[in-house]
Parts: C-alpha cells; structure tokens; sequence
C-alpha cells in the first residue's frame, strides 16, 4: 500500500507542481551543464552534471537515488541512472554501460528525481525470505514476534569503562552480554553514540567483523566518522553525504582504487573497452583474447575485494544498501542499526538476514519513520522493529539516564512528559546559560504581540483581506481532513517509556491537499525576538564565543521564508555563518546554544495538523543547549494538553 501510494504521489507531484515548483523544492536542477564522463572503480560509465542556477537552494539528491535527464536525451527514456555523489553544486551520475554521453550536450537539459523502485524491491525480497526462513534468521523472526519467547543472555558483571557514566556502562554490559537482542534507549544528549561506539569496539574484541547500519547516508556518515575516531578501521558501502577527504578515506570506492592492483586492474579494463569497439573484426581470437582479459580482470578485482573485506573491522552502510552485491553471502557475528526508531521495520530484515544477534539503538520518543500512505499506517507499517521489540521484551531495553547538552530546566519538561522523568542532568551543564538571571526557556505568545498572524499555503496570495480569508478557509477544511485522519491520543497523560506515543501523522510539513505553510508575520517577530536576544548579549560576545544559533520550524515553506528574510537584513549580516535554519528532521541529531522555534499555526479551533505529532516536537525543544525561545499562537496551540502543559511550565520558570 505504501508502494503504490508514494508511487501515486511521486507522479501526481510530478505532473501537478510544474518545472519551477519542482526547482524549488530541490527535486530537480534546471538548466545543467555536463562535464567529463570517466569509468569509476566499480566500472560504471559516470557522468559530471553542474548546476548552473539556483544555487542557493537546498536539493534532495543524494548517492543512490534514481535519476533522470530531460528533455530525454538520445532514443526514449534514460532507466537506471542513479546519484553516486554530490558535493554542492556538482553531481556524478552513474549512467548504463553503452550509453551515448554525446547526447547529453544540449541545450536546456535538465535532471530530476525519478522514483525510487530499488529500496521496495529490497524490502520486499527480504520480508519474503525472513518469512520463509528456518535456522538463525527464523529464529529471530519469531523471537521478535513472540511476548512469551525470552531473548538469551549471557551472565557476567559489567565491564569498567570510566569514561562512561553509570548507565552508558550498563548499556555497554547489556549489549555484550545479549546472544539474541539488545536495545540501547537514548533520550537526547545522553551520549548514545558514545555508548554505541563503544558497545562496538567491545563486540570487536570478541568478534572479528561486525555489520553497522542506520537508516539514512546522513546516519551512518555519523557513526562511520566517530569508529574511524575511535582508530578502528571502516569499510563504508556507498558514498558519503558530506564529501569531504576524511569521510572519503574510508569508502569502499577510495579504498579500491588506492589497492597496488587496482592499476592493473584499471588497464585491462581498459583494454576489454577498446577491444569491444572493434567488434566488427570477431575472430576465434578475439573472443579468446576477450574472454582471457575477463578472466584476469574477475581475478583481480576478487582478490582487491578479498582483501579489503578481510582488513575492515566494520563494515558500514545503510538499510537498504546493505543488499549491496558486494556484501552477497557475508554473514556477520553482529548487527549494529543506529536511529533504529526511525527505520521501517521492513528495511531492517534486509542487514537481519546477514546476522546472528542484533543490537538496536535510538530513541521511539524522538522522530518516527516517514510513512506517506494512512491505511498502511493504520495496518501498522509506522511500527517499527525497534517498537515493537521495547514493548514485548523490555528486559532488552537500557535507558541512557545522563544528559549532557541542555540546562536543566530546558531538559525537565521533556524528561517528564516522555521519559516519566528517568533522565537527568550532568552536574556541569545542569546551570548552563548565556546570561545571568536569564530564562533558560520563553514563549512568545504572538497572538498577544500581533494581531492574528495567518498562516499562508506556499505560493499562496496575499493580495487582500478577500484572499486571506478564502485562503483561511482552505486551510480549516484541510486541517479538518487532517485532525480526523491523525486520530491521535490527546489525554495528555505522561508517556511511559517503554510504551511510545501512538503512531499518526507524517512528516514534511505538508497539508493532506498539498502545499506547505507559512506565516509572514509570525517570521518577521521570530527575527525580531532573536535580534532583541542578540543585542542583550553583545555582537562581540556572539562573535568571540561564537555562539551558534537554530531556528526551527515544522514547515518547510516557513524555513525558506526565514532563510530569504535572514539574507536581506543588515543586523544578520555578521553572524550568518552561525545561524543555522531548517525543519525538524533537518535538525535531528544536531544542538545549538540558542534554539528558536516558529510553530506557524494560528486558528480559532485549535487545530494544529501534525505538530500534534508530539515526538518530532521532543526532537525540537532538545536542541537548545542553553536557551529556548518559542514563537507560536498560545490560543490555537494550548488547546492541545501537550502544549499547554509547555506553556505551563515556561510559565511556571517565571516564579
């Protein structure tokens, strides 16, 4: 159902957004200029595509997403061109063998996303072996499947680790001690992927080889740059989101093509290509010269592999890219899947498959999965295997109790409402904050300040009072449709740990009929409230201690409007190289001295669509370090217990 849904909706968008539309949400480039074609290491024809404008805007293209080039370049359409990475304004393209790169130098050719059919097809090729399995994998299929089935542990004390706190120490234990499953819960700024690269680095000195994925490139990037820190040595599957050289050294493409045979290899390559374009004069000899130079070439690129993967102590990748060819018949003692929380269970049988035990790590209060389709959501496809394994066997769960990013105050509202108040600050950030007597958390009510800020869909108009109200119209009917498909569980009761918020709602910022919010007068008092923050605190302060800044809002179309706004004012001019602007997901994992955060939504109903999604709203107000500023509409927001218990409690700061 999820298939056909994005499948559906990729098209639709497609057909309905226009050309410009699709630019500026970052799904295509237009127009491109095409550089050199060269053979990369794996022998696949790339293709360099710069783009020529519109650089300032964020894109979406990243190694592994099908691609293609229009108008059509040669005879027909152009199938199985896929990113192999991007770096700014420049891609590199993998196109089919044979194809005419002479066709591409055109004017006016573009390139955009295509739909993604490989990641489906992985998910379901492993739901369909996990299902039919016996041996090892049926065994945890059916352990995870099972509440009566007790995962197995080993038993001996915890190790000492004194770099590690009490509970990261436990968690380390836990992981070690597991033959079946272990979950390494980890609320924010608990030090989760300390405790995971050292959960990692133990295993390693039990085991010789161990399998690390994580959902997106973004993740495993993350954890692949910190056990590389740690001196153990990384063999990453698939290219890096941030190319630069430390995160190149340890690629698989890098590490080939700097083997002492990889020249070699390279040249009989060569030589099978120049001996192909000669085809015309087949001779017995040519087909034996053909299929000597084969032969060689298999030989070595198995032997540069065999090496390799015989050196690499971690073999890293992403859910999907872990059906990679490369990794064909691997079997490894251990599985490691950080943000586990945010992965479909679906995606995780693929590394599963390859696995004798499993350790999870992540945190189910934070930003779920991204599912598009409301009957495959309904049919329990936002479970995931993380879930579902904390609610059957929470004997496997270690909760990270010591944060050590945010000052208290900031932290204890979301330590209670989603951690049944488990989770506690370390002594040196307990009192952190920029200024003496300041409020480590304030909520600008901006119904108080302005009169009813209206929010407006993207490409909305706003050329009279007229236009305002149908458009506010809209938006209720919308937001109606919406509060009935999310059907969320309002009581406001305090969530337990080991029992996640019910699913609902997904991610992007959009409206079920389509178009992003935003609010120009919400957007001109959250630079306001951040300028009057900056002036309290001095320009040379900011600068010296280069204190960093995140400005937060759920809705992507509120983002660029502040970004736009950023650019043009004078008073920003020296800090823009510390503020950062995004959406939620964009800022998970992340932390900043100052977060501000725009909410956007203003009606008389209370209806908030999906920032009813309260677990991406955890993600938002944990990124502060030391202060927290609010923007948002207290009449529409508080009606909703979620956000009038914030309220409360910001209030409450005050006395």
């Amino acid at each position: 159902m999820e298939y056909e849904e994005e499948k559906k909706a990729f098209q639709e968008k497609v057909d309905a957004i226009g050309m410009q539309n699709r630019i500026a949400r970052g799904d295509a480039w237009w127009p491109v200029r095409v550089g050199r074609s060269y053979y990369n290491s794996l022998n696949q024809l790339c293709v360099e595509v710069f783009r020529t404008t519109g650089q300032d805007i964020d894109h979406n293209f990243e190694f592994g997403r099908p691609v293609s080039f229009f108008p059509s370049p040669g005879r027909g359409r152009l199938e199985g061109a896929t990113v192999s990475f991007v770096d700014g304004d420049r891609m590199v393209v993998v196109v089919p063998d044979g194809f005419s790169v002479g066709s591409l130098q055109q004017e006016g050719l573009g390139i955009q996303l295509s739909f993604d059919e490989t990641s489906y097809r992985m998910m379901f090729d492993a739901l369909e072996r996990t299902m039919r399995a016996k041996g090892r994998l049926g065994y945890l299929r059916d352990l995870f499947y099972t509440p009566a089935m007790k995962a197995e542990t080993f038993s001996f004390p915890d190790i000492s680790l004194p770099y590690l706190n009490a509970t990261q120490q436990h968690a380390v234990g836990e992981v070690l001690r597991a033959k079946d499953v272990a979950i390494v819960h980890g609320p924010p700024g608990t030090g989760k992927t300390t405790t995971l690269v050292e959960a990692i680095y133990e295993t390693l000195r039990r085991e010789n080889q161990v399998l690390v994925c994580a959902q997106s490139n973004m993740a495993v990037d993350w954890i692949s740059e910190k056990l590389v820190d740690r001196g153990l040595n990384v063999l990453r599957i698939g290219n890096p989101v941030r190319v630069d050289d430390k995160m190149l050294s340890f690629t698989y493409e890098r590490r080939f093509e700097a083997h002492p045979d990889y020249p070699q290899l390279w040249a009989i390559r060569k030589a099978i290509r120049e001996l192909r374009q000669h085809r015309a004069h087949r001779s017995d000899s040519y087909h034996q010269k053909l299929q000597r130079l084969r032969d060689r070439a298999t030989a070595l690129e198995i032997g540069i592999n065999q090496q390799l993967f015989g050196e690499a102590r971690v073999i890293a990748c992403t859910l999907v890219g872990s059906g990679h060819r490369l990794l064909e018949g691997m079997k490894f003692g251990t599985l490691f899947i950080d943000e586990a929380a945010q992965a479909l269970e679906a995606a995780c049988w693929i590394p599963i498959r390859r696995a004798g035990r499993v350790i999870l790590a992540g945190d189910h209060c934070q930003l779920p999965p991204t599912v598009k389709c409301y009957e495959a959501l309904k049919g329990g496809l936002g479970k995931t295997l993380m879930e579902r394994i904390v609610e059957q066997k929470p004997a496997v769960v270690t909760l990270l109790k010591i944060q050590y990013r945010m000052n208290e105050d900031i932290m204890r509202f979301s330590s209670d409402w989603f951690y049944h108040g488990m989770v506690e600050s370390a002594p040196e950030v307990k009192y952190r904050s920029i200024l003496d007597l300041d409020l480590p958390m304030t909520w600008v009510d901006v119904k108080k300040t302005l009169p009813r800020p209206l929010p407006h869909r993207e490409g909305s108009s706003q050329n009279s009072e007229q236009n305002q109200n149908g458009e506010q119209q809209n938006l209720e009917r919308n937001e109606s449709r919406e509060q009935q498909n999310l059907e969320r569980n309002e009581s406001g009761e305090h969530r337990s740990i080991y029992s996640p918020p019910s699913q609902g709602g997904v991610g992007g910022g959009s409206l079920s009929g389509g178009g992003s919010l935003y609010n120009l007068s919400e957007a001109e008092l959250t630079l306001l409230a951040l300028q009057a923050y900056y002036e309290m605190i001095g320009k040379e302060r900011i600068l010296q201690e280069r204190l960093d800044v995140g400005i937060i809002s759920p809705y992507r179309a509120q983002v660029q409007l502040l970004r736009r706004m950023i650019k043009k004012r004078e008073f920003f001019k020296p800090f823009r190289s510390l503020i950062t602007v995004n959406t939620i997901d964009g800022f998970q994992g992340q932390e900043r001295d100052i977060i501000v955060i725009s909410l956007v939504r203003s009606n008389d109903e209370g209806q908030i669509g999906f920032l009813r999604d309260l677990r991406r709203m955890n993600v938002a107000i944990t990124r502060a370090r030391m202060k927290l500023i609010i923007l948002g509409d207290r009449h529409t927001l508080c009606q909703h217990p979620f956000y009038r218990r914030l309220w409360q409690y910001i209030e409450g700061l005050k006395e």
